[in-house]
């Protein structure tokens, strides 16, 4: 199968706003690195404004809003505080992650098949705004078909499972978590969904995944912030690029 367009890099900005907020202060600032990003060849700037707000803040929203010309991708719970600030600022596309307030990082994906009514209710308005609605789900069956049924626009593929097995050398695991990723992602595309995956990736696991012809965008932020602490924020996005196209190639 021929590659369906150009493979997106969205840069998730979290974890700049993780390290300003260890001293309380103002710096690193979020909205500069993703400016940055932009410069690097970021198609558009993921951010997650969580509940307990640990990273990113309603400022931070505000600011991205005004400053970005590429698209945000606010990532939110499906709360109706956030509904609310979705509502507010309109970003170009709103993606649906499951929270929990323990958690380090999003563990897993949404259950979408046994919340199909509350959700379908809590992303019409979202839609009806002009908002691209994704839902970050794992590569499973039901969970596609629930997404698809509920009106969402796209699904995220979660990563973090690949990614896992392969930091722990549990090879075979791995190469079946990427063919279940792989028949999955055609499927959702049957189905008529977008493609996108993300989480967990890194230089050494982002190739196969870039490989898969239906997935059309890659999000990827905590790697990336921490190499650029070697590299610089912008030659660490560019290497991530370099590293997307060769493998669509």
């Amino acid at each position: 199968m021929e590659p369906l367009g150009k493979l997106r890099l969205g840069v998730n900005i979290d974890h700049v706003a993780t390290v300003r907020n260890a001293r309380g202060g103002v710096y690193p600032d979020p909205v500069r690195a993703a400016k940055l990003a932009e410069e690097a060849g970021a198609d558009g700037i993921t951010a997650h404004l969580r509940e307990d707000r640990r990273h990113i803040a309603d400022a931070d929203i505000d600011a991205l809003m005004e400053a970005l010309s590429v698209p945000l991708n606010f990532e939110m719970a499906a709360t109706g505080e956030m509904q609310e600030i979705a509502l507010r600022h309109k970003p170009h596309a709103v993606c649906i992650v499951p929270e929990k307030r323990e958690e380090r990082t999003t563990e897993g994906g949404l259950e979408v098949a046994r919340e199909e009514n509350r959700l379908a209710h809590f992303i019409a308005p979202l839609r009806d705004a002009g908002c691209r609605v994704s839902i970050f789900i794992a590569a499973d069956r039901p969970q596609i078909e629930a997404a698809a049924r509920i009106g969402a626009q796209v699904i995220e593929l979660h990563t973090g499972a690949y990614c896992d097995f392969h930091a722990e050398g549990a090879f075979d695991q791995r190469d079946a978590e990427l063919a279940r990723m792989s028949d999955m992602a055609a499927y959702a595309h049957e189905l008529g969904l977008e493609v996108h995956a993300g989480h967990g990736l890194t230089y050494d696991t982002v190739k196969p995944v870039a490989a898969l012809p239906q997935v059309m965008e890659l999000n990827i932020g905590h790697f990336l912030i921490g190499e650029s602490i070697f590299r610089g924020l912008g030659p660490a996005i560019a290497e991530m690029r370099r590293l997307m196209d060769e493998a669509r190639a």
